[in-house]
């Protein structure tokens, strides 16, 4: 498991948005590993992880975007039917709230990927160890 930071970006619900945080991190050459996003209204929320974590923050800060910064923990899961039930039920068992979760895997891909907040450092240290 590997620790990483989780941007989550406050946009207005509009065409071209997203577009525009992917621009700015792709002029600054930052990798986007994860991405979701939600709209409620007139605004939403874009949550991602990037491979460096340093320059998305530089990158967004140079593009004028108002975001939080959160400590995330990025976990490789087996890419087959009940890998995820399997590592949630021993993060619940260890009583890991999860703040936010995302998970991607490329279709016929033998590893898949899980980020994920949660409410407390003291319980990542505790689920982790």
């Amino acid at each position: 498991m590997a620790q990483t930071k989780q941007f989550t970006i406050t946009v207005e619900n509009r065409p071209g948005a997203v577009a525009e945080i992917a621009k700015a991190l792709g002029k600054a050459k930052v990798n986007i590993l994860a991405l979701s996003g939600t709209a409620q209204g007139a605004s939403g929320t874009v949550e991602l992880v990037a491979e460096d974590p340093r320059q998305a923050k530089k990158a967004l800060e140079q593009a004028g975007f108002t975001y939080r910064e959160t400590r995330a923990e990025e976990y490789e899961l087996e890419n087959k039917p009940g890998a995820l039930a399997q590592y949630l039920e021993k993060l619940a068992a260890k009583g890991v709230s999860l703040n936010s979760i995302c998970a991607t895997a490329a279709k016929g891909g033998k590893k898949a990927v899980l980020v994920y907040t949660i409410q407390t450092e003291a319980k990542a240290k505790t689920a982790t160890a």
